[in-house]
């Protein structure tokens, strides 16, 4: 992958020890930030994990400045599961939300996007730009198709995020063939098209799932209520074929950068 620029590093974890380093990061934002829980998260030494980690590929932000030893030197993180791999394993983590089978069924290749986070201190800058710079150097190696995952609201109280859930099922819900339902299927439709507020429900939004709507995503049907980690899940995809111009010239800006 590309050199990183300053003091930073951007690879696939090459070791167990630069996953738990991620896991430590997973730990700082989705447990002690949001509130999260589950059954493998060890408190005493601040990781989030679960039996997903050693079958998924890690792409890892480093801090360079910090001795390799030192688990807060991964400053962010994205988990990643190509179909093929999820082929061997049996399933994807998104299984358990949402039903996959349009997905499936399409016969592409896919790639499950999970666990993204930035450390605090590295939010508003280069970080998560260099994280997908290097998620689409992975996309275009393994000729990637459709890119899928959860991204989470904070909270539960559905009610309290009523607008920008009826904002994203009104205006991005999913192609028919390609629209993954939630199992526990929370309707998002909770305010009409006509009364939606625009601003009220893009400022809810979280920077994630704003950004995937920039570059032509869409969501699946219903929303996932994550009581344990304290969120409200919904499925974001793209079709890197159907994506928007823009977010197209990108990639072919990368691919004729090869050479």
């Amino acid at each position: 992958m590309a050199a990183a620029p300053l003091s930073y590093e951007i690879r696939l974890a090459r070791d167990a020890q630069e996953i738990r380093a991620s896991q430590r990061l997973r730990y700082a934002v989705f447990v002690e930030e949001l509130g999260g829980a589950g059954p493998l998260i060890d408190h005493e030494n601040r990781l989030e994990a679960d039996e997903f980690d050693p079958l998924y590929d890690h792409l890892v932000l480093i801090d360079a400045t910090k001795p390799e030893e030192d688990l807060d030197r991964v400053v962010a993180a994205y988990r990643l599961l190509r179909s093929d791999r999820a082929a061997e394993i049996g399933r994807f983590y998104c299984d358990a939300e949402y039903d996959l089978t349009p997905l499936r069924a399409s016969g592409r290749r896919l790639l499950e996007l999970g666990r993204s986070c930035v450390h605090p201190d590295h939010r508003g800058g280069a970080a998560m730009l260099m994280l997908w710079n290097a998620l689409a150097d992975y996309v275009l190696a393994h000729e990637i198709e459709i890119l899928f995952g959860v991204a989470s609201f904070h909270g539960t109280d559905v009610a309290a995020l009523q607008q920008p859930l009826a904002w994203l099922h009104h205006h991005h819900l999913a192609p028919e063939a390609l629209r993954p339902r939630a199992r526990q299927f929370q309707r998002m439709d909770l305010v009409a098209k006509e009364a939606l507020d625009r601003r009220a429900a893009l400022d809810a939004m979280p920077n994630l799932i704003k950004a995937y709507l920039r570059l032509g995503g869409f969501v699946g049907e219903g929303a996932f209520v994550d009581r344990p980690f304290n969120t409200t899940d919904v499925m974001l995809l793209m079709d890197t074929q159907a994506m928007s111009e823009k977010h197209r010239e990108f990639y072919t800006r990368r691919v004729e950068g090869r050479g």
